[in-house]
């Protein structure tokens, strides 16, 4: 079997199509946000004293909150309990346009804010809505048949029984164990799995529990379809015109995102599998296993994290178990977050040092990703020769098998193709020569890249 895409590791299979989950309406009073008088008032203070002197309009803007009955209440109350002030309007329509600076009264207050959390970003859900949200747009109700699985696949050379395994493991949505040697696509087809999981879903910018703030957006594993933009639904319509019913207005507190593919390697410890909390801003870091909720979770590597491969399986058994996983508040309070993931393991060590039976049972696939068959290393160089522009040779390909893997007992890989052409081009690159395989270059480039044991 062999897993081994045509452009450098990167398939150009695309997901099905999908419209994707609806926003949530904008909330039309605070009593909607989930969010209380006080934390919403805190977090427009702050906004306010980050940037000195901001507009009504913009502290929505920043807030990702409505103008109308909650941003216009908080100011209000805030302008009563004397902590802003108005100093002018920018250019624009109506109250949005006013211009509001922290009173003196407001700087003592601030201070005691940013004591408790220094969070001034879009405004959080609550993890109430976060969990509804979650649960609504579960993988576990992805149906990934045949044809989606050869459509996924179709630029890699995987064989049919190869195929009839991701498939399943793509359906279970639960959990996937890759094991084989080094360089023949274990990461290659985890991403491919993501792929052919296809849709998107609905991500906070941030989580609220007990006026305490999660970061959940991370830009790194999350790429934005749509993100909604303001409306401006308080400015009166032109003298004369017809009204018209508005549709409601999306939560600007929500992205819409394709679903995510979270990948961690040799660098994982376990703090990064709990709520990281930055003594400094007062805010949490959701863990990586929060930030894939409903798509993948890719631990490359598995055995060379710096924590011993027991830890890291002990931390997974109950979230695989019981499909939801368990973090601490700085408080001691324990919260219930849904494991909504298809996590993956892969590794190139051998599987029988690295668990025991009781963790591979609560893991529903194992598949092996062995070396290529002849036949099919000969399909990968084609491919290969083809995109780098290098004439394949029959002769040339049996004089390298010959001489640089029988005669010295190598074992073939699915990525050798891809790095012994990319050596060939170097070398006659520095001859003046055009890239052929003949004896001479793929000699040449052998030497440079197998290491002599």
């Amino acid at each position: 079997m062999s897993a081994f895409p045509l452009r450098e590791f990167a398939s150009t299979a695309q997901p099905s199509v999908d419209n994707g989950p609806q926003f949530p309406n904008e909330p039309t009073s605070i009593e909607e946000t989930g969010l209380g008088m006080g934390f919403i008032a805190d977090l427009v203070l702050k906004v306010i004293y980050f940037n000195g002197t901001i507009s009504a309009q913009r502290i929505s803007e920043q807030t990702c909150l409505p103008y109308l009955n909650v941003i216009d209440k908080v100011l209000q109350f805030l302008k009563m309990s004397e902590y802003v002030d108005i100093v002018g309007a920018e250019q624009g329509f109506g109250e949005r346009s006013y211009q509001y600076v922290i009173t003196l009264q407001g700087s003592r207050k601030v201070n005691e804010v940013l004591d408790r959390s220094q969070y001034a970003g879009a405004a959080p859900v609550p993890l109430a809505a976060y969990i509804e949200m979650v649960n609504r747009q579960s993988i576990g109700g992805m149906t990934i048949n045949q044809q989606r699985i050869r459509e996924a696949f179709k630029d890699l050379v995987v064989n049919d029984e190869m195929l009839d395994k991701i498939g399943p493991a793509a359906n279970s949505a639960r959990s996937l164990f890759l094991y084989g040697p080094p360089g023949n696509g274990k990461t290659t087809i985890a991403e491919g799995i993501s792929r052919i999981m296809g849709g998107s879903v609905m991500l906070p910018y941030a989580v609220e529990i007990d006026g305490q703030v999660i970061k959940l957006y991370d830009p790194l594993n999350h790429a934005i379809l749509t993100k909604p933009e303001m409306r401006q639904d308080d400015v009166p319509a032109p003298f004369g015109a017809v009204a018209t019913t508005i549709p409601p207005a999306p939560d600007r507190r929500w992205l819409h995102c394709k679903r995510p593919r979270v990948m961690v390697g040799g660098e994982l410890i376990l703090e990064q599998l709990e709520l990281i909390f930055d003594p400094i801003s007062k805010v949490y870091e959701a863990p990586y296993q929060m930030k894939a909720n409903g798509g993948l979770f890719l631990i490359d590597d598995f055995g060379r994290q710096r924590c011993r491969p027991e830890e890291l399986l002990n931390r997974w058994i109950v979230p695989l178990e019981k499909k939801i996983d368990f973090l601490a508040l700085q408080t001691g309070k324990k919260i219930e977050i849904p494991f909504d993931v298809l996590i993956v393991f892969s590794t190139n060590l051998d599987p029988k040092g690295l668990v025991d039976d009781a963790f591979l049972r609560r893991i529903r696939h194992k598949i092996e990703v062995a070396n290529p068959t002849p036949n099919e290393y000969r399909d990968i160089f084609r491919i290969v020769c083809k995109s780098k522009g290098v004439p394949y040779s029959d002769d040339g390909l049996r004089y390298l098998i010959q001489e640089h893997y029988f005669k010295v007992n190598r074992e073939l890989r699915c990525c050798h193709p891809r790095d012994l052409l990319d050596q060939v081009l170097d070398e006659a690159k520095y001859r003046g020569q055009p890239p052929q395989m003949n004896k001479d270059l793929l000699d040449r480039a052998c030497e440079a890249y197998f290491v002599k044991m």
